[in-house]
């Protein structure tokens, strides 16, 4: 017997998977799909595009209720009127309050020159101790003079208007709300005093518009207004017939 013809069990089974191993690889080889670059590129075009307005729409279509409900409301200016309000017999005007000098007949117009007779301002913060802001508001109120601030107390209106109202009670006073006015007159400090001289017209400045330097006072400190007055008086004489006209109506 030659060694051809000797067939061994063992050699039988590896011959018999070799063959199907061969077989199995040249039919993963017939069947496994080949990608090309146009596959790729076909696939591209027809995969959908989803754009902001398909993501718009989407959200629309499938809001919840409380976003439906804030489209569904327009959106409308608040009514200042109907805003919550302190009880006091002498209200504040709002508008005038938004205005600045506008609202004040015996203030700076809005051209910021003076119509008519001589102006005295103060200038105070809300955040000031209150017992000072009374003492000047009651001195204000007498004199005629009119209290300005810069802005809202807390940033809002409402809050602004309630502390006016708590210094003002009763007391008939212009308060008016003008930061530009700081800038004009150079108020860094509060409280501080400026008296202007009558008939004062405006001129250019970085604020618009000013009062020029030779037609006013001012002076800083935490004094009442007939002390403050009564230094202008000492410090420039010119402008005694002024500082007269206030004091007198400050002692009545």
């Amino acid at each position: 017997m030659s060694a051809t013809d000797f067939h061994h069990p063992f050699a039988t089974l590896i011959l018999g998977l070799s063959a199907a191993l061969a077989a199995g690889s040249s039919a993963l080889a017939q069947t496994m799909p080949i990608v090309t670059e146009a596959d790729i590129e076909r696939a591209r075009r027809e995969t959908p595009t989803v754009t902001e307005q398909d993501i718009e729409l989407a959200r629309q279509k499938f809001a919840l209720p409380d976003d439906a409900g804030q489209r569904s409301t327009p959106l409308t200016s608040p009514n200042l009127e109907t805003l919550p309000q302190p009880a006091t017999q002498i209200p504040v005007d709002l508008e005038a309050l938004a205005r600045g000098y506008a609202g004040q007949s015996d203030a700076m117009t809005q051209a910021q020159g003076l119509t008519a007779g001589p102006g005295l301002f103060i200038f105070v913060s809300l955040t000031m101790p209150r017992a000072t802001l009374q003492r000047l508001v009651d001195q204000a109120a007498r004199a005629k003079a009119t209290i300005v601030i810069r802005g809202f107390a807390n940033g809002l209106l409402r809050d602004t208007v309630a502390q006016v109202q708590g210094l003002i009670g009763k007391r008939q006073v212009a308060i008016q709300i003008d930061p530009l006015a700081f800038d004009r007159f150079a108020i860094t400090k509060v409280p501080s005093f400026v008296l202007v001289r009558d008939g004062t017209r405006p001129v250019a400045c970085a604020s618009g518009s000013c009062a020029p330097a030779d037609s006013f006072l001012r002076s800083t400190g935490d004094v009442s207004l007939d002390y403050a007055l009564e230094h202008m008086q000492r410090s420039a004489p010119a402008f005694s017939p002024a500082v007269e006209l206030f004091l007198k109506r400050i002692k009545g």
